[in-house]
């Protein structure tokens, strides 16, 4: 198991990080994780508190850009890289319903059914 983010609050003031990736020694392994996360996030992020872990990973993204020395050009470049994972999780569904596989998609909060045994 890896930690991915850790993200603590010790106070109002207080707040810190900690992942088990190093990305100054291996980049790639962010490329590897995305998809990944794309997948958890679409999948398999179940438990009842979906919303919340979403709206805090939005809120992280939205402390970044605001901290960022180039918002227009960290924005442009999250927009340029999020269009190719859209398309890619586009294609992924649209090859799935050509299989014959139906995917549901369910809102956070909104468990999934439960499937009998």
């Amino acid at each position: 198991m890896k930690k991915i983010l850790e993200v603590l609050q010790y106070g109002d003031l207080d707040i810190r990080f900690n992942t088990d990736f190093d990305v100054m020694k291996n980049p790639q392994a962010l490329e590897d994780l995305v998809p990944k996360i794309a997948m958890a996030m679409t999948t398999t992020l179940w438990g009842g508190n979906e919303m919340s872990v979403l709206a805090m990973i939005r809120s992280l993204c939205i402390a970044d850009i605001g901290v960022s020395v180039n918002r227009k050009e960290m924005i442009e470049m999250l927009d340029h890289a999020t269009e190719h994972l859209a398309q890619a999780m586009r294609d992924a569904h649209e090859a799935m319903a050509r299989s014959g596989i139906t995917v549901q998609t369910f809102g956070p909060g909104v468990p999934p059914p439960k499937r009998p045994n």
